[in-house]
């Protein structure tokens, strides 16, 4: 199956917003309403709003992890030889 690059992000999210209304929303709503008339609409409201969290989250979590800076803490000969010496 061959789709174009373009429609990763829609795809990826659609299967995000997919796998977590049925293993979670699915049970919430099972849970909370019981299994009457109502369940079907509740499950498919609950699988639009997991759509669109999938969707944008991934996106602003990027853009924040983008901004910060993350470091090691750079490694100094004599932190090395006491790192070895409580190893033995």
């Amino acid at each position: 199956m061959s789709i174009n690059v373009k429609y990763r992000n829609i795809i990826f999210a659609f299967l995000m917003a997919l796998s977590m209304s049925f293993f979670v929303s699915f049970v919430l709503v099972s849970i909370n309403f019981g299994y009457g008339n109502t369940f079907l609409h509740i499950w498919l409201e609950a699988f639009i709003c997991a759509f669109f969290g999938a969707y944008f989250f991934p996106r602003v979590i990027q853009k924040i992890m983008r901004k910060i800076n993350f470091v090691e803490k750079p490694l100094i000969e004599n932190d090395f030889l006491e790192r070895e010496q409580t190893k033995r």
